[in-house]
């Protein structure tokens, strides 16, 4: 996969008490057609975290921050170059 969208973590709304803080709530998704196109759609990350899609922003932008979760970064290759292994 290519292309991603950027999906945001929203705190569950059926917890009781206060929602919880998150550290990394921006997720990687996989993008089957334009992220535009997905903006506002609730979708499943690739880290498995059910997210809400923020098609104006970029996975590889926002994915080398720091409040994007390890897990999407890692599945994607964010930020990561290939070296050649000779």
């Amino acid at each position: 996969m290519d292309t991603y969208a950027v999906g945001f973590a929203r705190p569950d709304r059926w917890s009781s008490g206060e929602p919880a803080e998150q550290a990394h709530p921006w997720h990687a998704v996989e993008a089957h057609r334009p992220p535009a196109e997905l903006d506002g759609e609730i979708e499943l990350a690739v880290c498995g975290a059910i997210v809400q899609i923020w098609g104006s922003q970029k996975w590889t932008r926002v994915g080398a921050g720091r409040t994007a979760c390890p897990e999407c970064a890692k599945v994607t290759a964010v930020g990561k170059t290939l070296t050649s292994a000779r």
